[in-house]
This record gives structure tokens, C-alpha cells and sequence, in this order.
């Protein structure tokens, strides 16, 4: 994924803790062992700093992991990867919430906090 497709605006409220929270419910990708769709919602909640994320931009970002073999854990992880180095958020959380297959459900939570050390 290119994460020089994701643009950003300026926070209208700098001063101000409020969350944002998106929900992407089409969220396609393929299984990188079977070559299978994997289906899901990805659900991201931020609190910005300078900056917040413009949604088309995003759908477009979203959208390029349709054809790409990627596990639940890393493309959850990428994404908040990717975000958080354009964004530079105070708080971001993304969960991968993904389609039941094979009788199994997962759900993947990656969070970020500034100043926090892993």
C-alpha cells in the first residue's frame, strides 16, 4: 500500500482532545496462504494533534489492499503504522474486525499513544 495516497487537512480545533471515529465496513484483502478474499470492517478512532485524515483519500488508501495477500495482524498493524506517521495523532486505535471463516472470528486491536513506549 501507498501511504503517499493518504491526505490530510488541518484539525479545526487544534486546542481541543475530541475522537474521530471512522468505520470502513468493505474492507478487502486476500489471504496471503490461500490466495482466498478476506472480508472485514476496519474501524479507526483518533484523537488528532495537528492534523486529521481526508476520508476519500483514505477509501482510496483502503482500497489498495483489495488485491494484496496480507494476514489480519499485519494489515491492522500497517494501517495504524501508516496513520499514525502521517497524522501524528495524540491517541489512535485500529481494530480489524474480520468476516467469520472456517468457523473461526478474528478481531485484531492495534493501539498507539504519544509519549508512550512499547
Amino acid at each position: 500500500m501507498s501511504s503517499s495516497t493518504l491526505q490530510t487537512f488541518p484539525n479545526p480545533r487544534p486546542e481541543r482532545d475530541y475522537e474521530i471515529q471512522i468505520q470502513c465496513p468493505e474492507f478487502t484483502s486476500v489471504c496471503p496462504m490461500t490466495g482466498l478474499p478476506d472480508f472485514g470492517e476496519i474501524r479507526i478512532t483518533y484523537v488528532p494533534g495537528a492534523s486529521c485524515v481526508e476520508l476519500k483519500s483514505l477509501k482510496y488508501y483502503m482500497v489498495e489492499f483489495r488485491n494484496t495477500g496480507i494476514f489480519y495482524e499485519q494489515v491492522t498493524n500497517q494501517i495504524l503504522d501508516d496513520l499514525v506517521a502521517l497524522l501524528q495523532p495524540r491517541r489512535m486505535t485500529v481494530v480489524g474486525d474480520f468476516s467469520v471463516r472456517g468457523g473461526i472470528k478474528t478481531i485484531v486491536k492495534a493501539e498507539y499513544s504519544a509519549g508512550a513506549t512499547v
